[in-house]
């Protein structure tokens, strides 16, 4: 069993930036691909950024490459997502997920999810 806890989710104007974090129990993080996600009112959720297992390979959704970049300490079993040059359209709750011994990621194989953080951009 896995929790995942994520934070530093907040309001924010547009341009600024952020770093979400997630934390995570057990002693097996570091078998476990992590990723984030996110949905927006009204929205589906959708794919941000993912990491594997090793941290030697990562994975971005267009929308936000080159401003977004995901990280982990697989010492203190904790995911990081650093959000730059961040836009209204980034408003939404944003989840983090473990999926374990999978890559590439996709949400239908996430075996664990958090409950998710608020980050509001506004214009």
């Amino acid at each position: 069993q896995v929790q995942l806890v994520e934070s530093g989710g907040g309001l924010v104007q547009a341009g600024d930036s952020l770093r979400l974090s997630c934390a995570a129990s057990g002693r097996t993080f570091s078998y476990y691909a992590m990723g984030w996600y996110r949905q927006a009112p009204g929205k589906e959720r959708e794919f941000v950024a993912a990491i594997k297992w090793s941290g030697g390979s990562t994975s971005y959704a267009d929308s936000v490459k080159g401003r977004f970049t995901i990280s982990r300490d697989n010492a203190k079993n904790t995911v990081y997502l650093q959000m730059n040059s961040l836009k209204p359209e980034d408003t939404a709750v944003y989840f983090c997920a473990a999926d374990y011994q999978e890559w590439p990621m996709h949400d239908y194989g996430v075996d664990y999810w958090g409950k998710g953080t608020l980050v509001t951009v506004s214009s």
